[in-house]
């Protein structure tokens, strides 16, 4: 069985992600209900013709994919697998608001067959003019976690050297709406939002896409060894410990090998206990959170993910991320645990390369 990479990483944010020193130029923010990415000029990767017929999901997607293959030195992967969690959202909206305005009568077919959630990936292709296995996973909070493990398996049977994988998501002005008449998001009397001592729920919603090219041979843009993948979609608060011990028991590790562990901290009260149970396993691990810096959406994990490969790659925690006070001279070895609202548990063992 062969090992699997991370041979490149690129991520468009709410943070300025497309640049350099990343991680000297984070920015926390807490005081809004919901956090825009910060897009680039799409007219230098995308033809303005069709930039009018992307969603804002399509063209993130798009731009960084691109960013990730070229970093890669890749042309052409063996596959393309993204994941998300609401797909392309803005054209469903669109195409139900034309359902409605029009009586269910003479409908241009454009935004409902671009609401699909793998419109992404089959743009990705389109635009690459690549034929391989094209896959799209919607697995709300752990679909990018779906996606590398399609990946790794296809890597380690020898179906694949290089795969492009990717997690996508948008906000929507309708979808935000409903989200915050459910109290999803955090109401405006609550912020700014305490994400680690939160005493209310409701979280403060973001957006962004994270692509990656995982392969079968490290290379000299390698950022991270992909150790394992573990997913559950239900968890009692109580079994926490037992669901992470078991999985670094799986990969012959104790708590004492991790080096850094990466909590997805939403200031929701009520869901954020898993993550204050699992901080106690780890007494001399650095901790650190990141949707201070992100936002809480259903693919957060890829930029959590990205950050971990560049904390692996250039050896250094960014202040602004840490939890407690303990500091590693040397970082081989970081868990990533996720969720949403509770639900769709992930962990994800990176190791440096």
């Amino acid at each position: 069985m062969s090992s699997v990479y991370i041979n490149s990483a690129s991520c468009i944010s709410v943070q300025d992600t497309l640049n350099e020193n990343i991680l000297q130029n984070l920015s926390p923010e807490s005081s809004v209900q919901m956090l825009k990415a910060i897009e680039p000029n799409y007219k230098e990767f995308i033809p303005p013709a069709m930039i009018r017929r992307m969603s804002k999901t399509v063209k993130m997607s798009s731009v960084a994919s691109n960013y990730a293959l070229q970093e890669a030195g890749i042309t052409q992967p063996d596959a393309i697998i993204v994941g998300t969690g609401m797909g392309c959202s803005q054209d469903s909206e669109k195409f139900l608001k034309n359902v409605i305005d029009n009586n269910e009568e003479f409908l241009t077919p454009t935004f409902f067959i671009q609401s699909t959630h793998n419109t992404v990936s089959g743009q990705i292709a389109l635009a690459l003019q690549c034929h391989a296995y094209n896959f799209t996973y919607v697995n709300t909070s752990s679909s990018l976690e779906f996606s590398l493990l399609d990946a790794q398996l296809q890597i380690k049977d020898g179906e694949a050297e290089n795969i492009l994988v990717g997690s996508t998501d948008e906000q929507t002005g309708r979808t935000m709406e409903l989200y915050c008449l459910h109290n999803i998001i955090k109401k405006e009397k609550d912020l700014p939002a305490d994400y680690l001592h939160s005493t209310t729920d409701g979280v403060i919603w973001g957006e962004g896409a994270s692509f990656f090219v995982v392969g079968k041979n490290k290379t000299e843009t390698s950022y991270a060894k992909l150790t394992g993948i573990l997913i559950i979609n239900t968890l009692e608060l109580n079994e926490t410990q037992d669901f992470i011990q078991d999985f670094l028991k799986k990969n012959n590790l104790s708590d004492r090998d991790i080096d850094a562990v990466i909590l997805g901290f939403s200031g929701a009260a009520t869901s954020d206990v898993y993550y204050t149970e699992a901080m106690n396993i780890f007494p001399a691990s650095a901790l650190l959170y990141y949707k201070h810096l992100s936002g809480e959406f259903n693919t957060a994990s890829g930029f959590s993910t990205f950050l971990a490969c560049h904390i692996l790659k250039e050896q250094q925690i960014p202040e602004v991320m840490m939890i407690n006070g303990n500091t590693k001279s040397e970082v081989k070895n970081i868990l990533l645990y996720n969720h949403l609202a509770g639900h769709d548990h992930s962990l994800v063992l990176l190791e440096r390369v």
